[in-house]
């Protein structure tokens, strides 16, 4: 651990259930920053720009701004300006992400991307349908995240995962992933903060998509006990470290007794 220069942490379920903060997670934020270590919040959340997000963890007690928040659709918007630029592009998504989209050209017909965030109201059979309709023609399939669920504090809710699966099952093609799991998601955030792999922690509470993830781009992999997450046991690798919560990362660090 003593050659930890930076932190990447996920949000929900890691710092926040339904943006309220967990027990400690306010104060062992403050603990990595005043070690002087780098911090970079990487988040799959889809509802939210940066902005919004920063404004709404500053409300919450958590010393950070938009430039500390990196996110699946500013991601994104990157894939999409380097390997497909200025394509129209049909978005599938709950929640205002217009301003972290930039210059993504969105159309609602002949769609040569279907770009897919995170599921929520709008994704009823029609949007679905028509983001097959779209595929059937050739067009390509963007994914933010694969993520098939996450928690609220009303407990587990369905997550565009389960959605892409169809989608990519009925239309016979496979997405590309831009947000976590990733390698690319995690190198955005390392080339933030400017350190190495082998030098940042990444503390998330999806096995998964958080933390082997990380831990196959390089990163020591943290997994909490809070948020969504379940045992670990069944799943297809082991965290290098498990704690209770966020609160305990300080601890890990060395940095609290």
């Amino acid at each position: 651990m003593a050659s930890v220069r930076a932190v990447l942490i996920d949000i929900d379920g890691v710092l926040t259930v339904s943006w309220k903060p967990l027990p400690g997670a306010v104060a062992a934020l403050r603990a990595l920053r005043a070690a002087g270590l780098g911090v970079a919040l990487v988040t799959n959340t889809t509802s939210r720009t940066r902005a919004s997000i920063a404004e709404t963890l500053a409300e919450a007690g958590f010393e950070v701004g938009p430039e500390d928040v990196l996110t699946a659709p500013a991601v994104t918007a990157a894939h999409l300006a380097e390997h497909c630029p200025g394509a129209r592009c049909l978005l599938l998504n709950s929640g205002d992400i217009a301003a972290d989209l930039g210059d993504v050209r969105l159309v609602e017909e002949d769609a040569e991307v279907v770009v897919v965030g995170g599921a929520g109201p709008g994704f009823d059979y029609a949007a679905l349908n028509r983001a097959f309709g779209a595929l059937q023609r050739g067009a390509r399939l963007v994914a933010m995240h694969r993520n098939l669920y996450w928690r609220t504090d009303a407990g587990l809710q369905l997550d565009s995962g389960a959605f892409l699966l169809g989608l990519e099952r009925a239309a016979r093609v496979e997405a590309e992933v831009t947000g976590k799991p990733s390698r690319a998601f995690f190198e955005a955030a390392l080339a933030r903060l400017g350190v190495g792999a082998e030098q940042a922690l990444m503390v998330g509470d999806d096995i998964e998509s958080d933390v082997l993830a990380a831990q196959r781009a390089g990163l020591t992999g943290v997994l909490v006990r809070t948020g969504k997450y379940q045992t670990h046991e069944r799943t297809g690798g082991t965290p290098d470290h498990v704690v209770d919560s966020f609160a305990d990362v300080p601890r890990l660090l060395g940095l609290a007794e």
